[in-house]
């Protein structure tokens, strides 16, 4: 492991969930000088400015966390917004971290780069081997395409750019908007106002039986720092030049009926689950295949009991922002 905490490091997107977990994981780490900036400060789609940025503040580590993002609806309603966007923001930092002379930057990205009916756990062999989810493939590519960016500047330029997929995650500054939010903030926030409402019965969309895999983004940025502070020798022992990609994840999953139950215990539902096979199911299962990331040393540490409780408390604690 290589460790600097005197080092200048840029956290881009640190108001999302992601880049927030890395800004407190870094900051417990010891680091001195984390840095970061809004989007009113710093448009990531504004090439000359990022590489100014950059360079200008001399920069020695990226994490780049930044992202257009949303649910199956927006990616269907703005899929040209979603790749270019995306797309603009990896090569801008990227770019521009390299200009610097950046030697070192982590890359997140997101478990839907592998095929629709890719084999269960999904193995970073996976990447390109089949057609992706329709919903989201333009999110999908552009994130594909960040990889290879990491991998190009890496081939071309001797540089040291890694990635990470992790799998669905949840948590502190998770977005629980009524109608734009992933399954945990949304279960979270229904079982909540049923408590409230004193209701006797909660919906859930499906069958119950879809497997999900669920990573507390504190995790997450655990396994991001851990990634990137692998001496050079030890990543390249587990990657390949055109496979350097790790997925981040428990290795466990569970069904959405089982994930339910728990978030009821949590937010102290006692009534009745109703699951309306009416509501599509998805992909019956989704869980990746964590088994390079263990062979690194680095498994996840919190339950998902826990980590339900705790995103639960966050949001007690600041839903008055998600009043509809």
């Amino acid at each position: 492991m290589s460790r600097d905490t005197t080092q200048t490091v840029f956290v881009a997107g640190h108001r999302g969930m992601v880049g927030s977990a890395l800004c407190r994981r870094l900051e417990a780490l010891g680091y001195e000088r984390v840095v970061t900036r809004s989007r009113e400060a710093l448009d990531l789609l504004d090439q000359k400015a990022v590489a100014t940025f950059v360079r200008e503040e001399a920069i020695d580590q990226v994490y780049l966390a930044a992202a257009k993002v949303g649910g199956i609806h927006a990616n269907n309603t703005y899929p040209a917004e979603f790749i270019r966007d995306n797309l603009v923001i990896e090569t801008n930092v990227i770019h521009g971290a390299h200009l610097a002379g950046v030697q070192k930057l982590l890359f997140l990205g997101s478990s839907c780069i592998y095929p629709r009916n890719a084999e269960q756990p999904m193995r970073e062999e996976a990447l390109l081997t089949g057609e992706l989810e329709p919903t989201n493939e333009p999110y999908a590519i552009a994130k594909i395409a960040g990889i290879k960016l990491c991998e190009s500047y890496n081939r071309q330029y001797a540089r040291d750019y890694r990635s990470v997929m992790p799998t669905n995650l949840y948590g502190p500054n998770d977005n629980f908007h009524p109608e734009n939010s992933h399954v945990i903030p949304a279960l979270l926030r229904r079982f909540h106002e049923a408590v409230e409402a004193g209701q006797e019965e909660v919906v859930i969309w499906g069958s119950g039986t879809p497997m999900r895999e669920f990573l507390h983004v504190d995790d997450m940025a655990a396994a991001s720092v851990h990634v990137m502070e692998l001496d050079e020798a030890t990543y390249q022992a587990y990657t390949q030049p055109t496979l350097s990609h790790i997925n981040v994840g428990t290795g466990e999953d569970c069904s959405i009926r089982e994930l339910a139950e728990t978030v009821a215990r949590v937010t102290g539902f006692t009534g009745r689950l109703r699951f309306d096979t009416d509501k599509p199911d998805g992909a019956p299962r989704k869980l990746l295949d964590v088994s390079r990331l263990s062979a690194l040393g680095w498994q996840a540490g919190i339950s998902l009991e826990d980590g339900l409780r705790e995103a639960y408390q966050w949001f007690l604690d600041h839903q008055d922002r998600f009043r509809s």
